[in-house]
């Protein structure tokens, strides 16, 4: 019987709708010079740790231009799982049970990697990827650091008679004063979804992320997530920003965000 290999086998999905309404066409839409899905699958595949890297989209221009960039498009996503409203676990769970069903393929563990990360580098997914094997968790979650001007230990709320309470339902008064005292506090970037696959198909609770989450904690710089047209800006200054102060830095582990 042949010998299991010690390697996992690691899928890399990218999501891409093609009905954009915040930016019409944003997932091929030119941002510095390429289209705004090139920069995840560039990464994606210089990373090298990828045993498979697909597209799920139901937009055949999305396609056409992900095939140039050197991504499988395997199948074109089914109409009903393309709306506005479709969240991503039935996507993920389509293009999995598909390469299974049609191909005979079955991954160890699957990374959702959208478009709308472009700052993301490939030392992002591959120390993902060693931080979920070395942890043993059963997922990785890409965050960053809240500002502390946004942090939830400073937050407050209006309660039913108008007056401010701290989030927590506690007195203003209980409210931490001084910056050292506040605890660290994290967003979800949406830059790196990383999980066990068998947590899709879960009988009970299909999800992404199962009891033990770990955080791949990434720099502030490397962050933005494409919604509006400021994100665009945003991340069109960032990028050019990281070119001229580092022209190989997409190619680059070396100044890589230590794993926490």
């Amino acid at each position: 019987m042949p010998k299991k290999s010690s390697t996992p086998k690691i899928l890399g999905i990218v999501t891409a709708r093609g009905g954009s309404k915040g930016i019409p066409g944003k997932n091929i839409k030119i941002l510095s010079g390429k289209p705004l899905i090139a920069y995840t699958i560039e990464a994606a595949k210089e990373s090298g740790v990828l045993d498979r890297l697909i597209l799920s989209t139901d937009d055949q221009k999305i396609a056409g231009v992900a095939e140039e960039y050197g991504c499988e498009v395997p199948f074109l996503r089914p109409a009903e799982i393309a709306q506005d409203t479709t969240e991503h676990l039935p996507v993920v769970r389509h293009a999995v049970q598909w390469l299974k069903d049609k191909e005979g393929y079955y991954p160890d563990y699957v990374m959702i990697l959208q478009p709308t990360s472009p700052l993301r580098q490939p030392f992002h997914i591959k120390e993902s990827v060693e931080l979920i094997i070395k942890s043993g968790a059963d997922s990785v979650l890409s965050v960053s650091e809240i500002p502390e001007n946004f942090s939830p230990y400073k937050a407050m709320v209006v309660d039913r008679n108008n007056l401010l309470k701290l989030f927590s339902g506690d007195p203003v008064k209980n409210r931490t004063a001084r910056r050292q005292d506040l605890g660290t506090a994290y967003w979800s970037i949406g830059s790196i979804y990383l999980f066990k696959t068998d947590l899709l198909f879960n009988s009970e609770d299909p999800n992404f992320y199962g009891e033990k989450v770990a955080p791949y904690i990434v720099d502030k710089k490397y962050v933005v997530d494409i919604n509006v047209p400021a994100d665009w800006e945003t991340a069109e200054r960032a990028l050019n920003a990281m070119n001229k102060d580092n022209p190989s830095v997409t190619n680059s582990s070396e100044n890589s965000d230590k794993i926490s």
